[in-house]
Formats: C-alpha cells, structure tokens, sequence
C-alpha cells in the first residue's frame, strides 16, 4: 500500500473522486466514511483531512463535480431545436440525470452546499450558468420579459421541474387508473402550461 507521502494532492484528488463515484453507483453518502474512503484510495484518514480541511470539504468536491456533470447532460444535441424544444430537452435532461444517479442527486440537495470561500464561489457560478441557461430561454421566447421577470421565472419554472422530478424519484405522483403519474409527462404539461402564459400573458407585445 502506498504511504501518503507518496501521493500528490491533484493525483489523491483524482482518486478520491473515482472512489466516490464508484461508492455513489451503488450507495447514498451516509454510509461512506472518511476511513473507509481513506482505505478505498490507500493512504491515512489524516492525509484526506490535510488535502480538504474536513470531510464536508471533501463532499463538496463531490458536488462541484456533480453539477460539472450535470452541466454537461443538460447541453442540448441538437442546436437548431425550436426553443419550445430546448427547454423540453432541459426539463427532460434534469430528470434523466437524477434517475441515473440518484445517490449524487441526493447528495447535492440533501447535504448543505458550501458557504464561503471558493468552494461557495465555484458551486455559485454553476448554479447560477444552469439557471441563466433557463433564462436566456425564456426571454427568446418572450422577448417582452424583463431581466427580473426572466429571472424569477427560471427560477419558478426550475423549482417546479425539481419539484416533479423529487416526486417521481421518490414515487410520490399517484396513479390514474392503477398506473403511476409519469414524470415525462408532468413535465411536459408543465412547460406547455408556462409557455402558453408567457406567450399569451402580460408580458406580450
């Protein structure tokens, strides 16, 4: 077994990661302890505390890397896509992604996020680009939305997306007629419904 002193910080960086991964495949996060980390990457507890700070630092990581990949599932594959489309591919994108890693997910709502300090900052910026893709979305499709307006829309909208995607992971959505709510289609009437608003509401030329 290597001893810590023989690991460099970007290298035992990148095998933490990998072993969080390959624990959050399988298992939620409260079962997955420092130690054990420790022994999946093979050095001390100490040296992972050293490298972090803490072992909520060390989670925090995982989150950044968490929405990194989550950045990257929301990025439409087809560019020309009516935005009517684009968002449906946003919408759907969100759900896919928690339903495949629903241990990340869980981890990335139910811990706290950072803070301060750069790990705030760099979680912040994330979140905010994810948000602002929303934004820019909706004032194409409504051009007579304000920047405030689009902002507290994207924001509504996305809660709701959420919303529908927690219920569907947690199958909390009903049934109609002995079958389960489908989540796809939650969300599709969702955004027929707001985009319907916007088109036709106050904020129309």
């Amino acid at each position: 077994m290597a001893r810590p002193r023989q690991h460099a910080p970007e290298a035992l960086h990148a095998q933490v990661m990998a072993a969080c991964d390959a624990w959050l495949q399988e298992r939620p996060v409260h079962e997955l302890s420092l130690r054990a980390l420790a022994r999946d990457v093979g050095c001390a507890p100490s040296t992972l505390l050293k490298l972090y700070g803490s072992f909520g630092n060390l989670l925090q990581h995982v989150n950044l890397e968490t929405l990194a990949r989550l950045k990257e599932a929301m990025v439409p594959a087809d560019t020309n896509e009516t935005l009517e489309s684009q968002l449906r591919t946003l919408a759907l994108a969100y759900w896919r992604f928690a339903r495949h890693e629903p241990y990340r997910w869980q981890l990335l709502f139910d811990y706290p996020l950072a803070q301060e300090g750069e790990l705030d900052r760099r979680q912040s910026d994330m979140i905010e680009a994810l948000f602002l893709r929303v934004e820019t979305g909706l004032k194409a499709y409504q051009p007579g939305l304000g920047d405030l307006e689009a902002r507290r829309m994207a924001r509504t909208l996305w809660g709701s997306v959420h919303g529908l995607v927690q219920l569907g992971l947690n199958e909390r959505l009903g049934v109609w007629q002995g079958q389960p709510l489908e989540v796809t289609e939650l969300l599709e009437q969702l955004l027929v419904t707001i985009l319907a608003g916007l088109r036709h509401g106050p904020y129309a030329p």
